[in-house]
């Protein structure tokens, strides 16, 4: 009996072993297949063995590797380093991938793999449901094949350099719930197929080239939560099916090239948050029962649009409304009296830049910021609206930098409304009678032949004791920014305005010395004029730029404090990264920046395909597109988006830096500098400059405006669309000479000439000709001598991301903006100059052979786009090449004379 209670008891154990051996088995992989696909994938990949070893089971030891009964099910990479031979050569080479039969989700993300998607990616991993592929650096159009993972859920291609169409097979994705594909390069429609994704819950096609209008399938996906089209060229107007998307939180449709009202069919979007459509051309009045359903909106932009009519009244009551920007529109009527709510301490409300009038009322209390300048409002300010509260550009009372009485007395005249003159007696009385204006200009010509007798006497003196106080003190810094020098212990002195918590980290100088090899002449990049820079490796292996700065040196001294101020104050993806500082050492201070993998434009523009022979490859032209839109990101940044603007003055090739993906970052931030007040302020302080000293630049200081920047940025145009290296630092008299015979060839009339001036390596067909074209009329355009002429940067970003328009809808756009806005727009100010020197005729020199069949063979590309050019057709905007051309555009005036002859005309 108790040898058959033993065995029994045993057969028990060797089952309960058996059970947790099995069981422990399946944790391993048992397909020695996918084991070498693994081995194989790690080699080609370059992966490093920390993360995968080799001699471990990669289900229980790899990192990133999902399996599920002894087969790989998951892999996820996202990140990972590479071995040092693998960053030195990253390529999409996953050919291993086909063997894993189960495989269910494969995430590279932020791992570089310059190439492009397999073909055999939508044939052999058919039970695919995840696939993430965002910030690789993959170029190339997206695989049709890619409609074949019938299995896919999310499929994110986001933040590369794809090329292209996007595929209609991406239709017959019918489980798909998310689909990024933002941040890329990818033209053309919007496939209506997508009405098939009934799964969609998110659709993010942001930051492309995509054309034509919204899909009206798209109303049919009704589990969409969020919809990002934003940052495209879609054009016509926004369809009424998206009233239908009952579940859509987020709505992004800014950045394009909208037309037409809102529909009221909207009101549908019950569970809507955020509403953006700012920066179009949309029209029209609000519809007043658009609103009121929305009661879950905490996020609204209608900003740079042309809406007109009554605010509506709602959009200062709704309850969970946290932001509203409807700046620079046509928006009019007054200020609600309103109660106030329990929401004061967190909304913000900006209505600046349209037309509102009337009294500032108790509502402006409800919200923590409120922007109402730019418009006509009148009377006294509260106690609480002073303060923070922008304010300027209307007609209150003692307030500064208002509108003029003329400007206040018209608009209001014009509505039948009384002005109270800014508080003075007569409030509501006209302007003086026509028969005072004789003897109050003869009053005003008096008093300003007076006044600038005595100015002149005065700017004497003040010269004088400027030139006494110099031979005194000593003093070289003539452009104060309230920044002074850095001790060596890194605090700030008093009255520095430096904010080192914005600066990064602080490094050592026993940091410094090793990544730099001691500043070794091997990692030395450049001697610059605010620095030497050097290449530099830190201790986890990420490569990094350090410029060295003698501080004995007053210019250089004086470059590094306004660097140091400008980072202290501002921040944005387009400007360089400042990883950090040392300032340990007394005379020499180091700034530390990201190093960018593509070196600067005029490194990159042309490149050696073999260190071997002498071949160069140029860039493409969706990159150089590409980074002439970043550019203008930069530059529209610090000139309309800081407070107050600031200006670059050293914008040319070498200055637009790039990363592994070429976009875009600007350096030589050490010349940026507050824009100057008034052209009348920035002649006297030339007149007023005190002699330079041996430290100081020969050329003196340049133009601290905006308009200057888009004169040298016209110049960096002109480099991306000829090919012509150092045109935009050049300033002597081969590169004027050059400008004068390359601007005749282009022209908003006639397409064909600016084939002559192309980049000859440049391969493009008709369609991208035109952007070429769109381009060239925009450098041209940037390079008006006249600075009030120049378009204003935001103006052109808009043109660069809308390149067709400008050269196809010239006609129709500014004739329909002339009638929707009285302020104008992009459109209007780029060909402004255009049409104001209509009258002139260029004198076009004589092609060259080899440029004269360079444009026969681009009239070879296409047909149809040569022969539309060379027709009186008003519907597409262009006519004869037998117009007259625009010679109103020279080198940019580089002394005080010119300045002042330009600003007289």
């Amino acid at each position: 009996m108790v040898d058959r209670c033993s065995r029994v008891v045993l057969v028990c154990l060797v089952s309960f072993f058996l059970l947790i051996g099995c069981t422990v088995e399946q944790q391993f992989l048992v397909s020695r297949q996918e084991r070498l696909a693994l081995l194989q994938l790690r080699s080609s990949l370059g992966l490093r063995a920390k993360e995968w070893p080799i001699k471990s089971d990669p289900c229980t030891a790899w990192a990133g590797i999902q399996c599920t009964n002894g087969r790989v099910t998951g892999i996820n990479i996202s990140g990972f380093k590479r071995t040092r031979k693998g960053s030195q050569n990253p390529q999409f080479s996953v050919d291993a991938l086909q063997s894993f039969t189960f495989l269910s989700s494969f995430n590279t993300s932020n791992l570089a793999l310059p190439g492009s998607i397999p073909e055999w990616f939508g044939l052999r991993l058919g039970l695919l449901q995840v696939l993430d592929l965002r910030s690789c650096s993959i170029a190339g159009a997206i695989p049709f094949t890619l409609g074949n993972l019938s299995s896919l859920a999310e499929l994110y291609l986001s933040d590369n350099n794809l090329t292209g169409i996007v595929p209609t097979s991406l239709g017959q994705l019918f489980h798909l719930s998310v689909l990024d594909l933002s941040r890329n390069s990818i033209t053309g429609l919007i496939p209506g197929t997508f009405s098939a994704l009934g799964n969609l819950t998110l659709l993010d096609m942001s930051l492309n080239f995509l054309s034509g209008a919204i899909p009206q399938e798209i109303g049919t996906l009704s589990r969409l939560q969020f919809l990002n089209l934003s940052g495209n060229s879609l054009s016509s107007s926004i369809p009424a099916q998206l009233g239908d998307l009952s579940s859509l939180v987020d709505l992004d449709l800014s950045f394009n090239s909208l037309m037409g009202s809102i529909p009221p069919d909207l009101r549908g979007l019950k569970n809507l948050h955020k509403l953006i459509i700012g920066n179009n051309f949309l029209s029209g009045t609000l519809p007043g029962d658009l609103f009121p359903p929305l009661t879950q909106l905490q996020h609204v932009v209608l900003s740079h649009n042309a809406f007109t009519g009554d605010f509506p009244f709602v959009l200062w009551s709704m309850p969970q409304l946290r932001f509203l920007d409807a700046s620079r529109n046509n928006f009019t009527g007054t200020l609600p009296n309103l109660s106030l709510t329990a929401n004061a301490s967190v909304a913000v409300f900006n209505i600046s830049q349209n037309f509102f009038y009337g009294n500032l009322t108790s509502v402006i209390r409800r919200f923590n910021f409120v922007d109402v300048s730019g418009n006509y409002l009148q009377g006294r300010v509260p106690d609480y609206a002073r303060g923070n509260m922008p304010l300027s550009r209307n007609c209150l009372q003692n307030v500064a930098s208002q509108r003029s009485v003329s400007e206040c007395v018209s608009f209001y005249a014009e509505r039948g409304l009384l002005f109270d003159n800014f508080g003075l007696p007569n409030g509501a009385q006209p302007l003086p009678p026509k028969s005072d204006k004789k003897s109050r200009r003869r009053v005003i010509i008096l008093a300003s032949v007076l006044g600038a007798a005595g100015m002149v006497a005065l700017l004497a003196i003040v010269y004088v004791l400027l030139i006494v106080c110099k031979r005194k003190t000593g003093a070289t810094n003539q452009r104060a920014i309230g920044v002074g020098p850095v001790p060596a212990n890194g605090s700030s002195p008093p009255g520095a305005s430096v904010n080192f918590s914005s600066l990064g980290d602080a490094f050592t100088y026993k940091q410094i010395l090793e990544a730099t090899g001691e500043f070794s002449d091997v990692n030395l990049i450049k001697n610059g004029h605010s620095g030497d820079f050097f290449r530099g490796i830190l201790e986890d292996a990420n490569p990094i730029v350090i410029k060295k700065i003698d501080l004995r040196s007053s210019v250089k001294k004086e470059a590094y404090m306004l660097e140091l101020d400008l980072f202290s104050k501002v921040s944005h993806p387009r400007l360089v990264p400042l990883l950090g500082h040392c300032l340990e050492n007394e005379n020499e201070k180091f700034l530390i920046y990201k190093y960018m993998p593509n070196g600067d434009l005029s490194s990159s523009l042309f490149k050696k395909t073999n260190a071997d022979n002498d071949s160069l490859q140029s860039l493409d032209w969706i990159t150089r597109l590409k980074i002439a839109i970043g550019a203008a990101e930069g530059l529209s940044y610090l000139h309309h988006e800081c407070t107050p603007p600031f200006v670059h003055r050293d914008i040319r090739a070498s200055s637009i830096l790039l990363d592994d993906k070429f976009e875009v970052r600007l350096g030589s931030l050490s010349e940026v500098c507050v824009q100057e007040g008034d052209t009348h302020q920035n002649m006297i302080t030339r007149l007023l400059r005190l002699p330079q000293t041996s430290d100081q630049g020969s050329s003196g200081m340049p133009n601290a405006t905006c308009a200057y920047d888009v004169y040298c940025f016209g110049k960096v145009l002109l480099e991306l669309v000829t090919g012509k290296l150092g045109i935009s630092s050049s300033t002597d008299a081969s590169a004027k000479e050059w400008l004068e015979a390359t601007l005749p060839y282009i022209s908003i009339y006639d397409k064909e000439l600016v084939t002559n001036i192309v980049d000859p390596s440049l391969i493009i067909d008709e369609d991208l000709l035109e952007e070429v074209w769109a381009m060239a009329i925009v450098a041209r355009s940037c390079l008006n001598p006249k600075p009030a002429r120049r378009p204003l940067m935001r103006y052109i970003l808009k043109a660069l991301e809308n390149p067709l328009k400008v050269v196809r809808d010239e006609h129709m756009s500014s004739e329909r903006l002339r009638t929707t806005s009285s302020r104008g727009s992009w459109n209007a100010a780029l060909f402004g100059s255009w049409r104001q020197s209509s009258s002139d005729v260029a004198v076009i020199p004589a092609v060259p052979s080899q440029r004269a069949e360079r444009a026969n063979s681009f009239k070879q590309l296409g047909t149809t786009g040569s022969q539309e050019s060379g027709q009186n057709d008003e519907g597409n905007g262009h006519l004869s090449s037998t117009r007259r051309h625009s010679k109103e555009i020279y080198p940019e005036p580089l002394n005080v004379q010119d300045v002042v002859r330009d600003n007289e005309d």
